[in-house]
């Protein structure tokens, strides 16, 4: 397969449906602000997301694609057909796990919405029975998503990628909709709305993924829980998958109660709307490397390729600090521009654009690391291994909590993601030295050699970039189109500068444009 070329079609998609999300989040900073609705909203939203990465996107799909390839890729057996049985007693064990939790979720939101958030920061009964209200609103997106990831899974075995990652832009799409559509002058009832449309767009999600499910000749039956060996061994291997991904989202509620508990109204807002800006790259970059390197090095290492895994993992680490350590450079350096002018409006003041620029530049210090992370869980879900991964999140994790409770105070909006960057890193050492000392991977001459000379090109366009912006600091409150023109500026500019250090610095040769221009097809 070619990397590049799956990660583009990826990419691609997931980076259209960042776009969208930062229009909705524009839009969403329009017409809510920072302040208690959008905390309320967005505290709310963050149950189901955490669930689904808790329970499906993280854990499941990375114990369920390697079993799921392994039965499509038995040239022994029936192929798609066994695989399509194996995914059938997934969901048969999935839907009933769901539904129960949604129901709890549902019957015990006021205890978990006070968890989520620390009770807020000196709120009302009122205001906090209307985030409990929000919350109820969002919780049935948790079993329509999980259900959307089972699906997805099953196509990104397929290397039907670029259908699950074309799934969130209908959120996007929907939210969007319901603020221009149905927005108030009273933030709660904007923010109310709002939650509604993260279920529906889970529902319109769901029927996409059945149709392309069908449309790829995989239709799947309800059927009564099955109890077999493989079912034993996928909930062998999700457990501490689960327990892995758990510490992440732990770290992340720990983060956001800490926030809206100590820290004024608003807060959550700031380090939500630094996190949407950072997870554009990671969207682009880092979730298309982890979606198309999981399958691939499955089905290389299945095969008894271990050669051709581990130049497909040094290939992935190529291009995620390819694409990574200038995005990194370019957000530390211009979080205040780019703020403003994706924010800067309406009920979003100058301040409320500050404090964001602030916590976004502490965000993006780790933001090669939370790529990297991508890019090396693969060689251990891809050998069934899900444990390891597990212990090195615990850790992180506890790193993570002991720098929120050092950092929080000190540095406000800026503490919790500091904290999470810090984290990040330590988990991304622990991963790389443990797939070294197996002999699961190596460095091999080409990455050792460019490796350093990116991170040379991005430290030159950082510094052409702290120097330029203030060119178009005065053009980013102006209209859309203006604003638009100035962003496209300051990032051609940023690229242009990058794209000429990389030569200047060796990290690309002639030879390399040589070989890029002859793989070209005709």
């Amino acid at each position: 397969m070619n990397l590049a070329k799956a990660l583009a079609s990826v990419g691609g998609l997931t980076l259209a449906s960042r776009v969208l999300g930062l229009v909705r989040d524009s839009l969403f900073a329009r017409y809510v602000g920072a302040g208690f609705a959008s905390d309320a909203f967005l505290i709310a939203f963050r149950l189901p997301n955490m669930f689904r990465a808790l329970f499906a996107e993280g854990a499941f799909a990375s114990a369920f694609i390697p079993m799921f390839n392994k039965k499509v890729g038995d040239t022994k057996g029936p192929g798609l057909p066994a695989g399509i049985a194996f995914a059938e007693q997934a969901l048969s064990v999935l839907l009933p796990v769901l539904i129960v939790m949604t129901v709890a979720l549902e019957v015990f939101a006021w205890p978990v919405t006070f968890l989520l958030s620390g009770g807020f920061n000196d709120v009302s009964h009122e205001q906090f029975a209307f985030a409990v209200t929000l919350s109820r609103m969002t919780i049935p997106y948790l079993m329509l998503i999980s259900l959307v990831s089972l699906l997805g899974g099953i196509l990104n075995s397929l290397s039907k990628f670029w259908v699950n990652a074309a799934a969130p832009i209908l959120l996007n799409l929907t939210l969007i909709v319901a603020l221009l559509g149905f927005h108030s002058d009273d933030p709660l009832i904007t923010a109310r709305n709002q939650a509604i449309g993260v279920s529906v767009s889970g529902a319109l999600q769901l029927a996409w993924l059945v149709l392309a499910c069908r449309a790829n000749g995989v239709s799947m039956r309800l059927r009564l829980p099955v109890w077999n060996a493989d079912v034993k061994q996928l909930l062998k291997l999700i457990l501490p998958a689960a327990a892995g991904a758990g510490a992440v989202q732990i770290n992340l509620v720990i983060s956001t109660a800490l926030a809206a508990y100590l820290l004024p109204h608003g807060s959550v807002t700031y380090i939500y709307m630094a996190d949407r800006l950072n997870q554009l790259p990671l969207g682009l970059i880092g979730i298309g490397l982890g979606t198309v390197l999981l399958p691939t090095i499955s089905r290389q290492l299945g095969a008894g390729q271990e050669g051709a895994a581990m130049e497909t993992q040094n290939r992935g680490l190529e291009l995620a600090l390819l694409l990574t350590l200038p995005a990194a450079a370019a957000l530390i350096v211009c979080g205040g521009p780019i703020a403003a002018a994706l924010f800067g409006y309406g009920k979003f003041d100058a301040a409320d654009v500050t404090f964001t620029a602030q916590a976004l530049a502490a965000f993006s210090i780790g933001l090669p690391s939370y790529i990297l992370v991508k890019v090396l869980t693969p060689g251990f879900y891809a050998r069934q291994d899900t444990r390891t991964p597990v212990r090195y999140a615990m850790i992180s994790m506890a790193v993570n909590l002991a720098g929120n409770l050092i950092l929080i105070v000190p540095l406000q909006h800026m503490g919790p993601p500091l904290a999470t960057a810090i984290a990040s890193t330590v988990n991304v050492a622990m991963l790389y030295f443990a797939l070294v000392k197996r002999g699961h991977f190596t460095l091999d001459a080409r990455l050792r050699r460019r490796a350093p000379r990116l991170a040379l090109a991005a430290i030159a366009m950082g510094v052409a970039l702290w120097f330029g912006q203030s060119l178009v600091m005065p053009y980013v409150h102006g209209t859309w189109l203006v604003r638009g023109l100035a962003l496209a500026v300051l990032v051609s500019s940023g690229c242009l500068v990058y794209g000429l250090a990389t030569v200047v610095s060796g990290a690309f040769t002639r030879d390399d444009l040589r070989l890029l221009r002859r793989r070209r097809p005709a």
